[in-house]
């Protein structure tokens, strides 16, 4: 008895000095990635409906998986066996339609947020052999025929055809294309950002015709920023003077580019301006051919965005029919273009019609067939339509705002809930529709890739993150907890907080509210991000260093419907910075919370909210933390700024309430604010305008810019030293 006494004692010391021997979390190693997630790159599903393509981590195979079992049937690419082959490693490939032939990128260099030039490569499959695309310098945006012997790409602002049956002979379709003037094939700065696609031209299905949008930008308003030398890289030709980037950036009232639909015939080489009837400041977010040559699907809008067409051209004859009008009293999402799928008798269509965002099935001569889907709720996904069993497949967010689900209807309109645990679920489905590979997280569990069929029956693990779960139980971790609050104004708010890992009810804490705000965008979901994107693997270190981290999504984020997403629409800035302000005040009447020491930070919008959440009128933030806010509407984009705001000559009032420069004098707290000096996106002239303001008003504040870094403020060591700033400041202040 006295031995198993010891052995018990021996044991729980053990199990003691286990877990006082957790290691605290360490800032450097957060900003390093050492907590980010494993994830399934470059997965393409295959034609033939029963296997996907993979590249591995190391960039130097592809390989053929088996949809069924999610094992491995044969590597189709391999640096090391390829004939001709004169690159070691490559970035990212495009399969063709029909299987047959690879489109390997090496060299890829960024441009904005989702294009890049690349050098790529041509593979076919059954020859093992490895040609370049093209010898006239780096492509952008290649695009395969349907029966991959054709490649189109851009250069240059030019359209450039590679016929494969011809020994890879190359012409140019367009001639007119110049930087900041005419692109041709790909879209303008501003498309690319706000419509979130890098290639604006397709091939008719019988690979007979180009179809593609042509951007002029000659009277869109030029930006300009400068370059330094800096390091990392560091750029030799400014090593005494400054360069400059310039490029056409439509701010908010601005001239856009005209867009305009062409047509390219392949055999007689003759190119069409299609006769689509687009208001001369309309806009072109996608083209996409249907199954029928003759029927070019081109989506419009007009410039405030509240009414949206879909018109088939006839390629060759450039005659359009209004196909679908659908409009809003607000704004058209821009989830709508990426969701229209078009099969040989119907397409689907998503829409908030009746308040909340719903799947509609449509014949192919635009008539509604029936709406799929209904309920106070949203569709946040079309999967596709399986036409042997006539049944659909989305993901949506019925069962809570939070979390988001994988669900079939059959052809009796029966709904089955495939994905089973609570979370955010998303799939990728075969071309056959009869499985899909699912990535599931929630706040506690990091993603998992799986296999599953229609039925949602599990077929196959494919990653686990099991080494990065081994790598938190070395750590203490603080861990977020939902909740919900009602606001003076009766709304009920989602929000999470992170304790500190050694919380104690009976002290008093500081606090630091992270926030987006962003219209339609969603902070508090049930989702894994811990190291992720805006800092959050900072913020759970902060919570591990005794700080109380919250978040709630205020009035105008999404997931709620149309009317609680919209109800900012012409007056941004006001509700939201008031719910944060309504947050910091309920966060101050719990027991554990130190009312006096409320910070509040952001990025981007959620730096903008930081600023007018600090100017609203209530003084309950002690500090705060912009990084590149937007800080007055006039100086962001056409199509986001108008899109929540319409023009500064259509709603001069709201766009001067939603100025943080009109709250400037009300600042209340200590301000630190941070931009990176080359921020295409939101551009540095925000934050040196308003730090004027602060000065005219006698508000002190503290500033750090990052040289040559973009709106991301990323490379070398930037990030870590950013948030050791943020750190410091926050420890100094609260």
């Amino acid at each position: 008895m006295k031995h198993v006494s010891l052995y018990l004692l021996f044991c729980l010391c053990s199990l003691m000095t286990i877990a006082q021997t957790k290691r605290p979390l360490d800032l450097k190693e957060i900003t390093s990635g050492i907590f980010r997630p494993e994830t399934l790159r470059g997965i393409v599903p295959m034609n033939d409906g029963e296997h996907y393509t993979q590249m591995n981590e190391e960039g130097t195979q592809i390989i053929k998986y088996a949809f069924r079992t999610g094992k491995m049937v044969e590597v189709i690419f391999d640096v090391s066996t390829a004939r001709d082959c004169t690159f070691k490693k490559f970035d990212s490939y495009i399969l063709s339609p029909d299987d047959s032939k690879l489109l390997i990128a090496t060299e890829t260099t960024p441009i904005y947020r989702h294009s890049s030039t690349a050098v790529y490569y041509i593979y076919t499959l059954r020859r093992n052999v490895v040609e370049p695309l093209s010898d006239g310098g780096p492509q952008q945006s290649p695009v395969f025929s349907p029966d991959g012997n054709l490649i189109a790409f851009v250069r240059d602002n030019n359209i450039h055809l590679i016929k494969i049956m011809f020994g890879n002979s190359e012409s140019q379709v367009t001639e007119d294309g110049k930087a900041n003037e005419i692109i041709n094939g790909v879209p303008d700065w501003v498309y690319e950002e706000e419509f979130s696609f890098n290639r604006a031209m397709e091939f008719s299905p019988d690979n007979r015709m180009l179809a593609f949008i042509r951007f002029d930008e000659s009277e869109v308003p030029a930006f300009s920023f400068q370059v330094y030398a800096g390091q990392q890289p560091h750029l030799t030709p400014f090593d005494t003077y400054p360069g400059e980037y310039t490029y056409k950036y439509p701010k908010t009232g601005e001239r856009n580019a005209k867009v305009s639909v062409h047509t390219f015939d392949i055999q007689t080489r003759v190119i069409r301006k299609v006769d689509l009837p687009l208001d001369t400041d309309g806009y072109i977010p996608r083209i996409r051919f249907t199954q029928d040559p003759e029927k070019l699907a081109i989506m419009t809008l007009n410039r405030h965005q509240n009414r949206f067409d879909l018109y088939f051209a006839n390629p060759r004859s450039t005659v359009c029919k209004l196909i679908v009008r659908d409009e809003s009293p607000y704004y058209i999402n821009d989830d709508v273009f990426d969701n229209i799928r078009f099969y040989p008798d119907h397409f689907s269509f998503l829409s908030e019609r009746d308040g909340y965002t719903h799947l509609y099935w449509y014949s192919i001569g635009g008539s509604l067939v029936k709406q799929v889907t209904s309920g106070p709720w949203e569709v946040k996904r079309f999967l596709g339509w399986d036409p042997a069993d006539n049944a659909f497949y989305y993901e949506s967010n019925e069962e809570s705002p939070l979390r988001r689900a994988v669900y079939k209807i059959d052809r009796k309109g029966q709904k089955t809930r495939l994905s089973q645990q609570e979370g955010t679920h998303q799939a990728l489905v075969s071309k056959s529709m009869k499985q899909y590979i699912n990535t599931y997280s929630s706040v506690h569990t990091p993603p998992t890739v799986t296999i599953h069929d229609n039925t949602g029956k599990q077929l196959a693990t494919l990653l686990t993150n099991d080494r990065l779960k081994e790598t938190l139980t070395r750590y203490e971790l603080p861990e977020k907890e939902f909740f919900t609050f009602t606001t003076s104004a009766g709304t009920e708010l989602n929000g999470w907080m992170m304790k500190p890992t050694d919380f104690s009810s009976s002290k008093k804490y500081p606090v630091i509210m992270y926030q987006y705000s962003g219209p339609g965008s969603q902070e508090v979901a049930d989702r894994w991000n811990i190291g992720g994107d805006r800092g959050i693997g900072w913020d759970t270190y902060m919570a591990s260093q005794g700080y109380l981290i919250v978040c709630v999504d205020g009035r105008g984020t999404g997931g709620r419907g149309a009317e609680f997403t919209k109800t900012t629409y012409l007056n941004l800035g006001d509700k939201e910075s008031k719910d944060q302000v309504e947050t910091a005040l309920y966060m101050g009447r719990q027991p554990y919370v130190d009312k006096d020491r409320i910070g509040i930070w952001g990025w981007s919008y959620g730096g903008y909210m930081t600023l007018m959440s600090m100017s609203e009128g209530t003084p309950v933030f002690k500090a705060g933390v912009a990084v590149a806010p937007v800080t007055d509407w006039k100086y962001y984009d056409t199509i986001y700024g108008e899109r929540y705001m319409r023009t500064p000559r259509e709603n001069f009032e709201g766009y001067k309430a939603a100025s943080a420069f009109s709250r400037a004098s009300q600042l209340q707290g200590r301000l630190l604010l941070v931009h990176g000096t080359a921020d295409d996106n939101v551009h540095l002239q925000n934050t040196i305008e308003y730090s004027e303001a602060l000065v005219q008003a006698d508000k002190q504040f503290e500033m750090q810019l990052y040289t040559n870094r973009n709106h991301g403020i990323y490379g070398g060591n930037t990030r870590h030293h950013l948030f050791t700033r943020l750190t410091d400041f926050f420890r100094h202040n609260l």
